[in-house]
């Protein structure tokens, strides 16, 4: 019997659950804000939180440990997820990555400029990169609703197109959304990652190292400027992605102890102290023939997915829609068009201009009307489109403003791509 196993449709599924607990979490925040626990909500996420000891800590708000601190795990794993598509997923051959590559690109430039049009010399502006974001997990979870007739090169494309969207989004935060920059304290951030990539070129690992030295690199980008979580995706890059040892040289060992737990079969209790030099040995085996790249994406994608993406959704969705700066304004409306339809044209044309021109191929059993409705979907910005809102504006009401934009915009496009794709599935049938 041959065991198959696939990392992608693994991470679809977290991603798609994931989406679920972003769901409740945002409806509780929204519900909290919006009645008489609103002033327990902010001052619970107002509350200070020190870490360190006398001489040096940091202390922060609750509401800062979350964006600053666990969405840096967050961007780790994302990290994680870009390196292994370059290497071994959807991102490793032109030939895979030609077509979300363009739909990644269509769906950044067309809502920027839509953006940026709209916006054009009125108070705001700097939110630009709001409507470039695409939320995996939400999409995910959308196109999940639909059930098994979903073509999976349609799940491929999504993801794909996502994460190249994500890397588009980090870029522009490194880059636009630094606050002034002390160089010095890059550059020692940056020696630090030079020696951790050269230990993973050596094929040297170890946790102990690794993680003391990525918190490190935390901390000076945290004091150096640049946001935070751009450490967690450079320090991900530098984990290594080959086995500790060769797979001929474990196998013999975890064979053994196999064997002799297959004696335990059909018995009704296990002597657990006979059998534990056995299970240490299987559980080394696995260990030993994961890289740490694959070890640390299965330990952490669950804890993202389940916990730190829907606490940054509770800590950052709460908006009162009751007293001053809670109506939907100008920007609001501009923020939502332009992931609404700046998403749908710039991921449908440019998909379709790469095919049209020959230069990429519709994934298998897939069809533009599915494009289109995928489209939609992309104009599921939450998450990043959030985080970056929090980075461009310092006002409460724009603040409040840009959120209310971009959950309008989520919703409207998840319930539009949602129909044009179940449309396009019965019509197919």
């Amino acid at each position: 019997m041959k065991i198959k196993f696939d990392p992608l449709r693994r991470f679809v599924k977290i991603k798609s659950l994931g989406s679920i607990c972003m769901l409740v979490a945002t409806i509780a925040a929204l519900t909290m804000a919006n009645t008489n626990l609103n002033s327990f909500y902010r001052e619970v996420l107002e509350l200070e939180f020190t870490i360190g000891f006398s001489g040096f800590h940091l202390t922060k708000s609750i509401l800062h440990w979350i964006n600053d601190g666990l969405m840096s795990i967050f961007f780790f794993v994302i990290g994680l997820e870009i390196k292994r598509e370059f290497l071994i997923g959807e991102l490793n051959s032109m030939k895979k990555a030609i077509l979300p590559v363009f739909a990644a690109i269509g769906g950044m430039i067309v809502p920027i400029t839509i953006f940026f049009v709209l916006n054009y010399g009125k108070e705001g502006i700097e939110g630009w990169g709001i409507p470039m974001a695409t939320d995996i997990a939400f999409s995910l979870g959308v196109l999940g609703m639909l059930g098994k007739r979903i073509p999976f090169g349609l799940k491929i494309f999504l993801t794909t197109f996502a994460i190249i969207d994500d890397l588009g989004a980090v870029l522009v935060i490194a880059i636009f959304y630094s606050s002034l920059i002390y160089w010095y304290l890059v550059l020692i951030a940056f020696i630090l990652l030079l020696i951790l990539s050269i230990l993973s070129i050596k094929n040297i690992y170890s946790r102990y190292i690794f993680i003391p030295i990525g918190i490190i690199i935390w901390i000076l980008f945290l004091k150096s400027g640049i946001h935070p979580t751009i450490a967690g995706v450079l320090f991900a890059f530098t984990i290594p992605s080959h086995r500790k040892k060769k797979l001929f040289d474990v196998f013999q060992r975890g064979k053994i102890a196999l064997n002799e737990l297959s004696q335990l079969i059909g018995k009704k209790e296990i002597v657990f102290n006979n059998h534990k030099a056995a299970i240490n040995i299987l559980d080394k085996f696995t260990s030993e023939i994961q890289s740490p790249l694959q070890q640390l994406q299965n330990k952490l994608h669950g804890m993202v997915s389940f916990f730190i993406v829907p606490l940054f959704a509770f800590a950052n969705a709460g908006i009162s829609f009751i007293g001053d700066g809670s109506a939907i304004t100008r920007l609001s409306i501009n923020i939502a068009i332009s992931l609404l339809v700046g998403k749908v044209i710039g991921i449908s044309l440019f998909s379709y201009l790469a095919v049209r021109f020959k230069i990429a191929i519709l994934p298998l059993n897939v069809d533009f009307n599915q494009i289109i409705g995928l489209g939609f979907l992309g104009g599921l910005g939450f998450t990043m489109s959030i985080f970056i809102s929090n980075l461009s504006y310092q006002s409460v009401d724009m603040l409040n403003s840009s959120k209310i934009g971009i959950l309008l915009g989520s919703f409207i496009a998840s319930i539009i791509g949602y129909f044009v794709i179940k449309y396009s599935l019965k019509k197919r049938s």
